[in-house]
């Protein structure tokens, strides 16, 4: 028996493949959605793969500093996703504005809006490197770091959040061409950044210890975000801001801090429950945090494709809402949801299976390897509804409706989870496995109740 291919099938494939990898402008509110969703999807995986990147290059090379400097990240990290929270919500209003505006085929207004964006991000992102350039030190201990983290990782803690803006900019200016649909000069961009921290991080990590891990992050994404400035200032797209865009506009200014403010507000009301996850985490001791930190790094690194493909939603609602086609901007997204699911599928059998693999490529610390692997497989096991649940949440997003899943949030993370994680883990005695069990049926719920609510439609009368 013999099979064939289609070679004409394959012929497309790689035809859109390669349109897919190119910046030229796409209008996505006209024609099939599964190539739209194809085009878009493509490079944004890629972009998030290589944010991913970001996480597990710097754990690989610290982890062999040992589990203090292991811990030092873990927590650094945790005090980042704040400054992570700011910076997506900023950029979930850009996207949303000026996908709205495309699709609205008004290029200036998009521009302008992009504009605007990059004013809120550097008033806010000098803020942070005050508080980093001074309390470094209190951050750490307050998350719960013992006397030898704070002594070994301030310097880390330091140069991560003073040098902020990097890690703002970049999420910001990739939000402003997902919206515009040019989603291949995003993807360049964090390739550029991820390639110079590989080759940073080793050479700056000999040099100075673990605070050359930071500088060469910071370096990276900053040498990254160069790349998207030229291409803001300078590029063919359909995004070219000039300085006329920068004349603050008050309508315009308060249109984008509606979304940011509540898009802020949802993923930090998330990332603080990842903070005091990790505080009940760190009283089991530095190992446990190790373990933790490792588990959500590799957990990060394969949920991130998943988090492009979803970002493809949000750029299909956005554009359709503004063309005036919402049962296209639906339909994109139970399409997008779909495909999700699939991936986080495969994922979630690959973490069941390999777990203990996977962690002993970054640490073959018996301890660190028993707990972090014990998280991967737990936490796997809900990875079905978390592909379909991201797809749903940024569905609101790129509707400009940041206020539903901040609700959602709310209730889920910080009335449930963060109660039910301490009630597991330390009243009834399940220790670490009771955080791992208590995400699961967190991150399940907030799918179910996502599903419910974008079913009723709500956010197709959103205005931005």
């Amino acid at each position: 028996m013999t099979t064939h291919t289609n070679p004409k099938h394959s012929k497309n494939i790689f035809a859109y493949f390669k349109e897919s990898l190119n910046s030229g402008h796409i209008d996505f509110t006209t024609g099939s959605i599964r190539k739209a969703i194809f085009l878009l999807a493509v490079p944004m995986i890629l972009e998030m793969c290589m944010e991913s990147v970001f996480a597990v290059v710097d754990i690989f090379f610290v982890g062999k500093l040992g589990a203090a400097a292991t811990a030092t990240v873990g927590l650094t990290e945790s005090c980042l996703t704040i400054v992570y929270s700011v910076a997506i919500g900023l950029s979930m209003a850009a996207t949303a504005m000026v996908a709205r505006r495309v699709g609205e085929k008004n290029p200036e207004g998009a521009s302008k809006a992009g504009a605007q964006a990059l004013l809120i991000c550097f008033a806010v992102a000098i803020l942070i490197s005050v508080t980093g350039l001074f309390f470094s030190q209190h951050l750490l201990a307050l998350m719960g770091g013992d006397a030898q983290v704070v002594a070994i990782g301030s310097s880390y803690t330091r140069i991560m959040l003073t040098g902020n803006i990097v890690i703002m900019l970049l999420f910001l200016i990739n939000g402003i061409f997902r919206g515009a649909g040019d989603a291949a000069i995003a993807m360049r961009s964090l390739w550029l950044a991820n390639l110079c921290n590989i080759i940073l991080c080793p050479l700056l990590i000999h040099q100075f210890g673990l605070p050359g891990a930071a500088m060469a992050t910071t370096t990276g994404r900053g040498i990254g975000v160069c790349y998207q400035l030229y291409h803001l200032f300078k590029g063919k797209g359909v995004i070219k801001i000039f300085l006329r865009h920068f004349i603050p506009d008050p309508a315009v200014i308060k249109s984008i801090l509606a979304i940011a403010s509540t898009g802020t507000l949802q993923f930090l009301v998330g990332s603080a429950s990842w903070i005091a996850m990790a505080r009940i985490v760190s009283s089991f001791g530095s190992d446990a945090v190790a373990g933790y930190t490792i588990a959500i790094r590799l957990l990060i690194f394969f949920i991130m494709p998943a988090w492009g493909l979803s970002n493809a939603a949000a750029t299909l609602v956005g554009q359709n809402l503004g063309a005036k086609q919402p049962a296209r901007a639906e339909e994109s997204v139970w399409k997008t949801a779909q495909y999700n699911a699939f991936f986080m599928a495969f994922v979630s059998i690959l973490f069941v299976t390999s777990a203990g693999f996977f962690v002993r490529l970054i640490n073959s610390d018996p301890v660190v390897v028993a707990t972090a692997s014990r998280a991967l497989r737990i936490i796997s096991l809900g990875y079905v509804f978390y592909g379909v649940g991201m797809v749903m949440i940024n569905a609101f997003n790129g509707a400009g409706d940041s206020k539903t899943p901040t609700w959602i949030n709310l209730f889920w993370f910080w009335l449930f989870q963060i109660p039910f994680a301490y009630l597991l883990a330390k009243v009834w005695g399940y220790g670490t496995n009771g955080v791992f069990t208590a995400i699961v049926i967190t991150e399940t719920c907030i799918t179910i109740t996502s599903v419910i609510l974008f079913k009723k439609g709500k956010w197709k009368l959103i205005k931005v």
